[in-house]
């Protein structure tokens, strides 16, 4: 069964050793298990960059991760097989609901970062990027912090930008020194609209957190990019291969690439030593991902359900499915900043949506089609008709999530009752186009 004791059988007592937890992050689920936590243990100095994760919603994974002490066996899956490796840098794994040790953790000044993959609709952000005050469990959080009357860290909020600001407020405390946010999810400049969310929430609760967050608070942009599927079973044949009982398998693919760009304050892991870019401008290395991988398999997803697909690898195999996606990138790299890279990007990709080993199923990737619509699809129409150039391809994929909510599609959809009132409009095209631009709408 895997646990620091085992491993130390098999690597000696001082490898397999917590490491200090020096990063917080919120959101703990696969991804961030195959990307930031990978990073972080493949880092040179891993030995002195521990990560203590939250879950979000469901505790499930906290609870499987802390009887292995945090351990958990990461399969990258080709073709010709899977290659199994143990990651250790996850040291402590709670429940996203336990805010008192989300407070305690972040006011110490031994933790430089906190990290967040919660997914663009985690955030409940208006298009301003401010906090959407009027989403139930925003409004609900937001007078929970308010009659906390200064004393946030008994307030318990439940959405993740309310846990981190009563985190961030027990920092301001405390005395603590400034601290690195890292936003790590598909949002176009995602530290910035971090930022402004986290802004507009403590200027509604407390003016000294405010003017601290200023001062004291850098948000990270960051590009991350590689793919990790919802797994059916944790019963993987190679990680049994491998000698271990392991109940929070990851699998992902060989690829991975992260692109960072912002201050750290209290310092950071050698991330760069694993492979990870720090730059001085993020947008054109997010709109690229975001818009090609992201806007892809978007794509794939409502036209490949409708299509009789289940996964990725089965859509970009269907002509018309890839045509979609195909003339969509052409769009979308006329709009793209000059001097990016992206012939070897989209030819990547194309060989990575057709790995038959990563089911990446469509229903997953269709979850939350609003807001990741938004951000992959609309974006691309909105400049190419700035522009005055061809929209047609950005027009037919955006079509492809109308058509599917239209004929029944149904996912996890955290702006739910806004998709059923548009679809339910005199003129249902109009109004879902609306949802998610309301300048395309226009």
């Amino acid at each position: 069964m895997l646990g620091r004791a085992a491993l130390a059988t098999r690597v000696g007592a001082a490898a397999a050793a917590p490491a200090p937890v020096r990063i917080v992050h919120l959101g703990l689920g696969a991804f961030h298990r195959a990307h930031q936590a990978w990073y972080t243990a493949h880092a040179t100095d891993a030995a002195g960059w521990g990560i203590a994760a939250f879950t979000g919603r469901d505790p499930h994974a906290a609870e499987v991760l802390a009887a292995q002490d945090g351990l958990y066996t990461l399969v990258e899956r080709i073709d010709a097989g899977d290659r199994v490796e143990v990651v250790t840098s996850i040291v402590e794994a709670h429940d996203g609901a336990d805010v008192a040790r989300l407070a305690e953790l972040v006011a110490s000044d031994q933790v430089a970062i906190v990290t967040l993959t919660i997914t663009e609709a985690g955030y409940r952000l208006r298009h301003d990027g401010t906090a959407e005050l009027d989403d139930p469990d925003v409004a609900a959080d937001l007078a929970r912090l308010r009659a906390a009357a200064g004393a946030l860290a008994g307030a318990r909020p439940r959405t993740a930008l309310g846990r981190l600001l009563v985190a961030l407020d027990a920092r301001r405390a405390s005395g603590g020194a400034p601290i690195a946010v890292v936003s790590c999810d598909n949002m176009p400049d995602n530290g910035e609209r971090l930022r402004r969310g986290i802004r507009s929430l403590a200027a509604l609760v407390s003016e000294p957190l405010l003017h601290w967050i200023d001062g004291s608070v850098s948000f990270v942009s960051t590009s991350v990019d590689r793919i990790t599927p919802r797994l059916e079973s944790v019963d993987i044949p190679a990680v049994r291969a491998a000698g271990w009982i392991d109940v929070a398998p990851v699998v992902t693919e060989p690829f991975r690439d992260w692109v960072l760009s912002g201050d750290f304050p209290a310092g950071r892991p050698d991330w760069a030593s694993a492979g990870a870019r720090f730059v001085d401008d993020i947008e054109p290395w997010e709109f690229r991902k975001l818009w090609l991988l992201n806007g892809a398999h978007s794509i794939l997803a409502y036209a490949g359900m409708r299509r009789g697909h289940a996964t990725v690898a089965q859509a970009i195999a269907d002509p018309e499915c890839r045509s979609l996606v195909e003339r969509f990138h052409d769009e979308a790299v006329a709009v793209l900043p000059v001097g990016v890279e992206h012939d070897d990007y989209r030819a990547q990709l194309i060989a990575r949506f057709s790995n038959a080993a990563i089911a990446h199923r469509l229903d997953q990737i269709a979850a939350d089609g609003a807001d990741k619509m938004r951000y992959r699809i609309a974006a691309v129409a909105e400049r190419s008709v700035a522009a005055g150039g061809s929209f047609h391809a950005s027009a037919a994929a955006l079509a492809t999530w109308i058509g599917w909510v239209l004929a029944g599609g149904a996912a996890p959809e955290a702006r739910a009752a806004d998709v059923r009132r548009a679809a339910a409009a005199s003129d249902p095209v109009e109004a879902l186009v609306a949802l998610v631009s309301p300048t395309l709408a226009a």
